[in-house]
Order: C-alpha cells, then structure tokens, then sequence
C-alpha cells in the first residue's frame, strides 16, 4: 500500500470527459494538495458527509489543490461534482478512474463487485507536498469515515 515518501503515481485520470486526462504526479509535483478516494459517486456517504465536509470546510482553501477520484467514468464524476459543488467555488476537482489503475498503482483497491459492479477505491485522504505523500489517512473498514474525513485531515 502507498506509504509517506511515495510518489504520486503518473497515470492518467480523466476529467469532464474522457479524452481530458489529468495526471497528479504533474498536478501535485510542486506545492501541497489532498487527494480523496472515494467508493463510488453518488453513494450515501460519500455525497452526504464525506465529500461535503470538504466542500464546506473552511480549510479547505489553504489545503491547495484538492482532488476527489473514483473508479468511475469522467461523465459520472463530472456530474456528481456538479451536484454537490453547482459552480464549483471550492476548487475541489472531481477525476474518474475509469479502469482503477491509479487505484491499483496505490494499491488501494478492494473486492466490490459483489455491490458496485466492479472492484472500488477503498476511502482515503492522502496529503501531498511537493509530489510526495506527507500523510494517508485510509478507511480500516474500507468505505467507513473514521479518518479521513474533513475534520480529521484538515484539523
């Protein structure tokens, strides 16, 4: 699994639709960030507590550029992130993971097919400076919200 001092992966993630790519290792190369990593869009706990602690959070604008993924497509997350930020005033940028490498490559995959179609993202919060993991912060039931919600990564 990921641990402070990795690299941020180079793999490409999309954004909007699926030929914009956005890599983070570039994205976060220089300065700090979070990324979150979320079981699906649209669930309950992500689109009722998770993700809108961060989006209300009143850190979040000094955290740098923050990004939500998902193993899901671009459309998805560009439509979840509309629904929970309708014009987008916290900065938070929602990438899909549509076949879960970047999620693999952290090694923070988990067996979900049973319940969501395919395998997901288990739920975490990493904080990034200057391309590295500082901190991770990954969910020890996978999709609870112990520590890594708002609260806990940005105080």
């Amino acid at each position: 699994m990921v641990k402070v001092g990795d690299s941020i992966p180079s793999i490409p993630l999309v954004e909007g639709k699926p030929d914009q790519t956005v890599d983070l290792s570039q994205e976060l190369g220089s300065g700090s960030g979070i990324i979150i990593g979320v079981p699906a869009a649209f669930s309950p706990t992500c689109s009722d507590s998770h993700i809108p602690g961060y989006i209300s959070h009143p850190k979040l604008k000094s955290a740098g550029k923050v990004f939500v993924i998902s193993v899901n497509d671009a459309f998805v997350m560009n439509a979840w992130g509309k629904s929970l930020d309708k014009d987008g005033s916290s900065g938070i940028r929602f990438l899909g993971d549509p076949a879960g490498k970047f999620t693999r490559a952290l090694d923070l995959e988990f067996e979900a097919a049973a319940f969501l179609g395919t395998n997901r993202s288990k739920r975490y919060a990493i904080v990034v400076e200057d391309g590295k993991v500082k901190s991770i912060n990954v969910e020890p039931d996978n999709i609870g919200t112990e520590v890594s919600t708002a609260e806990k990564v940005l105080g």
